[in-house]
């Protein structure tokens, strides 16, 4: 696909709250449009709804895309060429874009009160209606369409309160060009006059994206799915403007992993998955909300995943860095239809990148783990367990989860294990094959193993009970890689006192 124009795109989340996981992916999308065409992807904050502004927020937005290496060209905390990059600092500047609209007969004065708008709702309801300001009612409303024009101007000079309201043309099929759904139709008696210019002297959403979209060059608007109902309205504002409409594409919804409809919070708290970048504090509440960053994802994976959960780059290709995604991403291959969220295949991504992640970041990740739970190691002997236990984590935490007994001695011994395996004799079996593993000198852990096995065929024992009997009491439970390796990473004297103190425990 040939594109003539700079391709330039444009993340713009509203400080409302934190971000949400579908927000993430929008953003990825746009970014590797940009990249694919060498492009410049922008970060902008709309924040014209100065109601619904949470503190926090907008640091939060930029954090979660420095933890997940999305790179901004532009935008708030950047800069460039086209600021400010936030919509309340551009506030002067819509005023004299809602003018020209009414000046050119394409927007009016509404000076409808709150109270009166709520009766003509109450009155349609009642006769089973709906009420929309729109061609067929703005007539009888209080606006500048339907008063003198000296009741309009005793009204603005007297300082009355108004909104300035898109104005429909009547009866007209509307058409947006959508790069994933092809044409999309819709008539205007269908649709209400939005309002585009607020009492409080603020643009609305939809005045304010398409004036910064235009003074900001933007050529393709890649958004979610929710916005495709807002798009006529955007498609005539263009049209009222006179200015080149940019290309539009509106992604398929995240949808919950179970039943149908879009993915919430609530779907996370549900069944136990972060729909949060990074973990979110209410400033308000103080709830915490968890985020993918504290459950202990890599920041590639939640970003190979997103990628795949409404687009597919043709092949059978599952495991995709970043530069590659860049490569291969194609808007014509993204789905009209959402994208269940898989919350175990989020986590083959995890394990999968855990795998391949350099050994020393990786020791970053879990030295903090362990440090957490007040243990300072040797480097070599956290990297020689590191090497033996990856393949068994999916999450980082699950490193202090999977391996804390070669740091730590178990206290406590799970009932369970000791009841199913624990056996009359074990404790006389148990100090026999310590005494064979201490006289194997210098410790070999093949020799030490095969000596332990003639103990235990030559007495005829029961393989399972007997070994993970010994198991129970180094680690505390019946799990653990090869039971030699771990003899031999925490060494032979801790195993004694391991397994003097289980004995003591368990057959006081």
């Amino acid at each position: 696909m040939l594109i003539m124009k700079k391709v330039r795109v444009r993340f713009a989340p509203s400080p409302t709250g934190p971000l949400h996981i579908g927000g993430v992916r929008t953003a990825l999308y746009n970014y590797l449009f940009a990249k694919q065409n060498n492009g410049d992807f922008i970060l902008r904050i709309e924040d014209t709804d100065q109601t619904r502004f949470v503190p926090g927020a907008e640091e939060y937005i930029i954090e979660a895309f420095q933890w997940l290496g999305i790179r901004f060209d532009e935008g708030v905390g950047i800069g460039g060429n086209y600021g400010p990059y936030k919509q309340s600092e551009r506030k002067p500047m819509y005023k004299q874009y809602a003018d020209y609209l009414v000046d050119n007969g394409w927007a009016y004065y509404a000076f409808d009160t709150p109270e009166a708008l709520e009766a003509r709702r109450k009155e349609a309801e009642a006769q089973k209606k709906t009420f929309q300001y729109d061609a067929s009612t703005r007539q009888g409303l209080c606006n500048s369409l339907s008063l003198s024009k000296e009741e309009v101007e005793e009204k603005l000079n007297s300082g009355a309160p108004y909104v300035i309201r898109f104005k429909y043309p009547a009866n007209l099929d509307i058409t947006v060009h959508d790069m994933i759904r092809g044409e999309v139709k819709i008539n205007s008696n269908l649709l209400d006059d939005k309002v585009l210019y607020k009492s409080d002297g603020m643009p609305t959403y939809h005045l304010a994206n398409i004036v910064d979209d235009h003074t900001m060059e933007i050529s393709h608007v890649i958004r979610g799915e929710e916005w495709l109902p807002s798009a006529p309205l955007h498609v005539m504002l263009y049209q009222a403007f006179g200015w080149e409409a940019p290309r539009f594409a509106h992604l398929p919804l995240l949808l919950k992993p179970d039943g149908n409809g879009k993915l919430s919070k609530r779907d996370g708290d549900r069944l136990g998955f972060p729909v949060f970048p990074l973990q979110w504090k209410d400033p308000k509440s103080g709830d915490i909300s968890s985020g993918y960053r504290e459950s202990g994802y890599l920041p590639e994976a939640v970003i190979n995943m997103l990628a795949l959960l409404g687009w597919n780059p043709g092949t059978e290709q599952e495991l995709i860095d970043l530069p590659t995604l860049v490569k291969l991403f194609s808007i014509d291959n993204i789905s009209k239809s959402g994208a269940k969220f898989n919350l175990e295949k989020a986590k083959w991504f995890n394990h999968q990148y855990i795998q391949l992640a350099d050994e020393e970041r990786l020791f970053t990740y879990f030295d903090g783990e362990l440090r957490k739970h007040g243990v300072s190691a040797d480097k070599e002997y956290v990297l020689h367990v590191q090497r033996l236990m990856k393949e068994r984590v999916h999450f980082i935490p699950e490193f202090w989860e999977q391996t804390s007994y070669f740091f730590v001695a178990p206290t406590e011994y799970d009932p369970q294990a000791v009841k199913k395996r624990w056996k009359p004799g074990t404790a006389q079996h148990l100090r026999k094959m310590m005494e064979i593993i201490q006289a194997v000198q210098p410790f070999d852990k093949l020799k030490a193993h095969d000596a332990v096995m003639d103990y235990v065929q030559g007495n005829e024992l029961n393989m399972g009970a007997v070994m993970n009997s010994f198991r129970i009491a180094l680690v505390g439970a019946a799990k653990g890689p090869d039971l030699f390796e771990i003899i031999a990473a925490i060494g032979v004297e801790e195993t004694a006192r391991r397994v003097s103190r289980a004995i003591e425990t368990i057959e006081p």
